[in-house]
């Protein structure tokens, strides 16, 4: 765990987890764009936050990513503790920007989820012990009472600003996993010159068509909000 094919064995592994919890993530927020008033997501956030075996899957989500953000800092510290070294060789001299740049990369997706974790999982979390004017609110749907998250969304995909900060993070992610996924099948030993040039190409696509998939969400409320002014 300590040495430095270990750091990079979890963060492949760990890299990988939070790639599957990106596709399952983005199905469930895809639901925004039901014309249903809010239905579907709402009732689809509540089976997230209330059935137990996701809530016990939620703290293996958290745990993938403080591993994987601390690995991250690791190995960016002992490659530029290597760079110092007269002896050190470079392994990246023609490695690509992304390549070079994880660390501020995953920074910039760290900021991103605060933000994002700011604005509606902490609400969500901690409903009972914010102040009023911070808590989501009610709504019932079928005769059971939840929290109204579709509202929530919707009033800050209408802040041109938290729309702006959620398009920089996403391209922030795009580019860290241009380079992470291909990476992570490497570092488990799956390269080979007949099958490695379909992961890149699974890569590349992934890269683009996620986020994008996302940066769709945001810009689809704000236009709309926008437009029914």
């Amino acid at each position: 765990m300590t040495s430095s094919i270990g750091k990079k064995l979890v963060m492949s592994l760990t890299g990988l987890f939070l790639i599957t919890f990106l596709v399952v993530h983005l199905i469930g927020n895809l639901q925004l764009l039901m014309p249903d008033g809010g239905e579907s997501f709402n009732v689809y956030a509540k089976f997230m936050t209330t059935n137990p075996l996701i809530v016990l899957l939620s703290y293996g989500l958290y745990t993938g990513i403080l591993l994987h953000a601390i690995q991250g800092t690791l190995i960016w510290r002992s490659n530029k503790k290597a760079k110092g070294s007269n002896y050190a060789v470079s392994t990246n001299t023609n490695g690509s920007w992304m390549s070079k740049n994880m660390g501020l990369l995953g920074l910039l997706i760290l900021f991103f989820l605060c933000v994002h974790m700011g604005d509606f999982w902490l609400r969500m979390k901690f409903h009972n012990m914010i102040p009023q004017e911070w808590k989501i609110a009610m709504i019932t749907i079928d005769g059971v009472e939840m929290k109204d998250l579709y509202s929530r969304v919707y009033h800050s995909f209408s802040n041109i600003w938290i729309v702006i900060i959620y398009l920089v993070g996403l391209v922030a992610l795009a580019l860290h996993l241009w380079h992470g996924f291909q990476s992570a099948f490497t570092t488990l030993g799956l390269r080979h010159k007949k099958y490695t040039p379909l992961i890149k190409l699974m890569g590349w696509g992934f890269s683009i068509l996620i986020p994008l998939a996302y940066a769709a969400i945001p810009l689809f409320v704000l236009i709309k909000e926008a437009w029914s002014m």
